[in-house]
């Protein structure tokens, strides 16, 4: 498995306020996306662009385990 450090400032604003960001891994930045996402499209809209997302990665997931498991 490859190791992967972000260094990244994010500052978000929107009509109700603001707020910054320093994610230090791949999954504290996908936290703070789907946060994000979840305040920008609601709760609905970004179960379905996450759906979207995995479906697109599903059988790239599945031929990588096969081979893990050899």
């Amino acid at each position: 498995m490859t190791t992967v450090s972000i260094d990244a400032d994010i500052k978000a604003k929107w009509a109700q306020g603001h707020s910054s960001y320093s994610p230090g891994s791949p999954e504290e930045l996908a936290i703070i996306g789907i946060d994000l996402l979840v305040k920008e499209l609601g709760t609905q809209g970004a179960q379905k662009f996450i759906e979207q997302v995995l479906e697109r990665y599903q059988n790239e997931h599945k031929a990588t385990s096969d081979t893990d498991r050899e």
